[in-house]
């Protein structure tokens, strides 16, 4: 299997890329004032660039590998059941694409009779695109990823994502003490604290609300990177994850036993 996840991983890239020139030029248009916005029927919102981008990524990925599932944001799902089933986002954090400002990324996975072995993640107003394959190195823009040796939580960085669901939770205050005792706390939110996590420059991530195709990714490339990531109960990411829990991993099972999620 390794070449089969290497010549996906290419071809992954290749979408990610493609992606990236629909995004930028809506984009731009965004940026103008001429772009519309619809609601789907969760009240999140949908764009052009949403749906171009996701087509583009999906006939890249379905011509070279037309036995593989399909499984995305927009353009819906396409044998779930197959051994491989590719995950897409092709714009996780649209509230911030029609708002005007750069915290959106293209999100690509690959599950592999259910496990996630391959992710791609772009961020095209940053420049940054980060890949890894299940069991290898990370890298981001080529550089080899690898996340911090910070070994108490006094002395971590810690950023938060969606916090909607645990701010109704009694787990809401357990969230508080975590914050009491870090060593700096800030939202950095979307693809952007994975990023920062996989490179070692922060330490743990929490955050609720979300689903699988905003986070697949960004899962194997943490991991690759040495990082552990888990949902806030301590099960394992899986295609009906909702919240999350992403560390350097030392801090992983300290932070579990605070948060004591249910």
């Amino acid at each position: 299997m390794p070449h089969a996840l290497t010549i996906r991983l290419r071809k992954a890239q290749e979408a990610a890329q493609a992606a990236a020139e629909v995004i930028r030029h809506y984009y731009k248009i965004q940026q103008d004032g001429e772009l519309s916005v619809e609601l789907k029927d969760d009240d999140s919102p949908v764009t052009q660039a949403d749906v171009e981008s996701e087509k583009t990524i999906r006939k890249i990925l379905l011509e070279a590998f037309p036995d593989d599932g399909f499984y995305g944001e927009e353009t819906g799902q396409q044998s779930m059941d197959a051994e491989f089933l590719w995950l897409i986002d092709p714009i996780d954090g649209t509230k911030s694409f029609v708002r005007g400002y750069p915290f959106f990324s293209t999100q690509i996975a690959l599950m592999h009779k259910g496990e996630l072995v391959l992710g791609v993640s772009s961020a095209p107003q940053f420049n940054e695109i980060a890949i890894a394959i299940k069991g290898q190195d990370g890298f981001l823009n080529g550089e080899k990823l690898s996340v911090s040796a910070i070994d108490t939580l006094e002395q971590a960085a810690l950023s938060t994502g969606n916090l909607k669901t645990i701010a109704l939770k009694p787990q809401w205050q357990n969230l508080g003490k975590v914050i009491s005792r870090v060593r700096r706390n800030r939202g950095y939110g979307d693809f952007y604290h994975y990023h920062l996590l996989a490179a070692g420059k922060i330490d743990a991530i929490i955050e609720s609300d979300l689903n699988i195709l905003d986070i697949a990714a960004l899962t194997v490339i943490v991991e690759a990177a040495g990082g552990r990531v888990t949902q806030l109960d301590g099960k394992p990411v899986g295609l009906n994850t909702v919240n999350l829990l992403a560390t350097n991993g030392i801090l992983h099972d300290e932070l579990l036993n605070i948060i004591a999620y249910t």
